[in-house]
């Protein structure tokens, strides 16, 4: 597994109903509000394997109300 950590910039107004998508998708292991140039953070796990861009493009991007997001990839935990 492919651990992901995904900001999310909203629209003005939009984070609670963006999180309630997301939440309503169940593809999240944690999911955070924050502070500074994203609205929402959001942990995630993808196969081996996986397509990172097309799970995505095709589990979050087309969710109403998401202006633009910023992925991190992650490697190894120490």
């Amino acid at each position: 597994m492919t651990c992901l950590f995904v900001q999310i910039r909203c629209r003005p107004g939009a984070a609670y109903e963006v999180a309630a998508q997301i939440v309503m998708r169940e593809i999240h292991s944690e999911l955070y509000s924050t502070s500074g140039d994203f609205d929402l953070m959001v942990k995630l796990y993808v196969s081996d394997g996986q397509d990172i861009g097309m799970f995505i493009n095709d589990n979050l991007l087309n969710i109403d109300g998401i202006e633009r997001t910023y992925t991190i990839q992650t490697f190894k935990a120490f």
